[in-house]
Parts: C-alpha cells; structure tokens; sequence
C-alpha cells in the first residue's frame, strides 16, 4: 500500500470515528436536557398547585374552625414541597408529595362533613382545580421518570459509558413517592 493509500485510509477512519463519537455525545446530551424538560414540565404544575393551596385553605378555615391541625398539615406540607422543588431535590420532593397528598385526602375527607363548604362555589372549584392538577402531575411524573430511565441506561450502556464518564454525565433520580402514597386507601379511616 502506498503512503498516501495508508494516510488517506487514517483519515477516513478517525473521520468515521470522531463522527461517532460526536453522534453518541450528542445523543447523551439531547436526553439529560430531556429529563430538564420534564422535570420543567411537573415544576410549572406543582407551582400552580402550590398557588391555588392557600386559597383552598383559607375558604375551608371559614367553615371548619374544629380542623385546624389539618389546615395546618396541608399547608406545612405546601411548604415542604415547595422548599424541595426549589432545591431540585427529587427524593425529597417525594417525600414531601407523599405528606402533601395524604393531608389533601384527608382534608378532602373531611369537607364532607360540611355541607356548607362543600357547596360553597369556590371549594368546589378549588377541589376541581386541584384535582385537575394532582392529575397532571402524576403524568408529568410518569414522563419525567421515562426520560430519567432512557438517560440513566444510556450513560450506562457501551460505548456510551466512556463518553458519560468523561464529560461528567451523571444519573438522575427518579420522582417516587412514599410506599403510603401508593397503597390502597383505608376508606374507613377516612370516614370513619
């Protein structure tokens, strides 16, 4: 083989090779800002939701003076949320949404021994809204989770690894909530 043969034959390998490398670079680099976007998409709707709490809180104190510690749980989980959404600390925004939800179950609850607040137009529509965006939130959170999954098996994966590891990728943690908020609810505690 002639040494032009032989130079060319380099260059069109470590061409293909750079190319390859910049492919899967930019691949790992398209599903970390994919988990970003989806993390962006719960935080809209968990601010949103962490809005419209105190303005439920406020129309139920006008009825139900006996349920305070309630109130009070909500609202201290409100902020438990909030303080780990801003701090982008996924383990402790589950957790934090665990409490959250369980206190909105039960303050659910007991609105049904109101009928005054249940049929105030504004509780109905605060119920409705954050329900809506409890509902929104479960599926972002199923999203989010799909995107951490794809990122964290890639960065894994070979050849992928060597680049994950060299440009400093790093997993994300997945938004689970707590072993409580997954079980069947216990209607008779509930109403009991």
């Amino acid at each position: 083989m002639s040494p032009s043969l032989t130079v060319a034959v380099v260059l069109v390998v470590a061409f293909f090779a750079v190319a390859y490398a910049v492919g899967l670079y930019n691949g790992l680099v398209r599903l970390k800002h994919g988990v970003g976007k989806a993390w962006a998409n719960i935080d809209v709707l968990l601010r949103q939701r962490h809005e419209e709490l105190p303005k439920l809180v406020e129309t139920c104190k006008q009825y139900m003076q006996h349920e305070r510690a309630t109130l009070e749980r909500v609202i201290a989980a409100r902020n438990a949320v909030a303080s780990a959404r801003e701090r982008h600390d996924v383990q402790a925004l589950g957790q934090a949404e665990s409490g959250l939800r369980a206190g909105l179950g039960q303050l659910f609850a007991l609105a049904e021994n109101y009928p005054q607040l249940k049929a105030d137009e504004s509780f109905r529509h605060l119920q409705q809204r954050i329900s809506a965006l409890e509902s929104g939130i479960a599926d972002r959170r199923e999203l989010y989770n799909e995107a951490v999954n794809l990122n964290n098996v890639r960065i894994e994966q070979f050849p992928d690894v060597l680049l994950a590891r060299f440009f400093g990728f790093a997993a994300a943690t997945l938004l689970q909530f707590s072993e409580a908020e997954k079980a069947d609810v216990d209607l008779k505690a509930l109403f009991g």
